[in-house]
């Protein structure tokens, strides 16, 4: 069965997970960990790829992630090229190190994103890596660490994370925590490495249940998600929602229509971009949402940086604008 071209739209959300070929060891030693985590962070900075989560184990990792403008492959290829050329140099091998085709999922982000960023930041545990939540905490090949401000580095996107468990840092890691202890117990989640329609309604049993009741929903391997949240992703890739500003002047234009609507409503540039919640700053800030992502298809990482909030705030308000636009 020919392979399944990906779904790759700039700004969207993805699980990756990296294995060596045949199983085999992609790390061997510090060195090569700390080559993977300095690349990972510094092509993601380069290209404007919010990570939320990674681990990175002996023979396989796990990334969680929102691509940037130029894509999900754009970034894995620079990723995983530079990564294992720079490590057949040092051990003096030949060959392919990764599977040839690293599994990706898009997901939907309510109710996933939280679970995986708790099931990416456990591998270390379940693995025997660690002991316990404190052992996790200053394991230094996880974004568990960064979050619990335990470790630093410049390029995770830890405030899209905390801000969901409070509204101080240390209030918002103390909720982190008891969420990923509570996780503890779970061991293998399947339906967390996968899409389709089983791994999205948690197993066999509810989708036979449904199909009782006579319900059906859309459904994709490379999705997780609801029927819903498949149709819509399925639609935007064939061009049937999907618009895009074209041609070399795409920053141009986007800036042209941020400055427009901020002009129109006597409201600075600076102010909206400076997370400020005032009312009127909220209301335009709603309104270049829907411009820019549901009638431009801008993706939302550059919509953030646009307004001056997180991706996460970008879905909340697309999430708001929904019952709107169904109408």
């Amino acid at each position: 069965m020919p392979r399944q071209a990906r779904l790759d739209a700039p700004g969207t959300l993805h699980h990756v997970i990296v294995r060596g070929i045949e199983k085999r060891r992609i790390i061997k030693d510090n060195k090569d960990r700390e080559d993977f985590v300095r690349r990972m962070g510094e092509i993601a900075l380069a290209g404007n790829t919010f990570i939320y989560a990674w681990a990175l184990m002996t023979n396989h990792a796990h990334i969680l992630l929102r691509s940037g403008p130029d894509g999900l492959s754009s970034y894995m290829r620079r990723l995983l090229t530079g990564y294992a050329t720079r490590y057949n140099r040092r051990h003096n091998r030949h060959g392919h190190l990764f599977q040839n085709r690293y599994k990706s999922i898009i997901c939907e982000e309510e109710p996933y994103f939280l679970e995986l960023v708790r099931y990416i930041h456990l591998n270390p545990l379940r693995a025997g890596l660690v002991k316990d939540l404190s052992g996790l905490a200053g394991y230094r090949w996880s974004g568990h660490g960064v979050l619990m401000g335990q470790h630093s580095n410049d390029w995770q996107a830890c405030p899209d994370v905390l801000e969901r468990f409070g509204k101080t840092a240390a209030k918002a890691r103390i909720a982190y925590e008891k969420y990923v202890s509570e996780g503890m117990a779970q061991l293998y989640r399947p339906d967390l490495v996968g899409g389709g329609l089983v791994r999205s309604r948690g197993g066999w049993s509810e989708v036979k249940a449904l199909r009782k009741l006579g319900i059906t929903e859309a459904s994709d391997d490379r999705i997780l998600g609801s029927g819903a949240f498949v149709e819509r992703l399925l639609q935007e890739a064939t061009g049937q929602v999907r618009r895009h500003f074209a041609g070399p002047g795409t920053g141009k234009e986007i800036e042209q229509t941020v400055l427009a609507t901020c002009e129109q409503a006597g409201i600075s540039i600076e102010e909206l971009r400076s997370g400020s919640r005032r009312k009127p700053v909220a209301e335009i800030r709603r309104q270049l949402v829907r411009k820019l992502v549901q009638g431009h298809g801008v993706s939302l990482a550059e919509s953030a940086r646009q307004t001056g909030v997180s991706t996460s705030a970008i879905s909340r308000i697309l999430a708001r604008l929904q019952p709107v636009m169904s109408h």
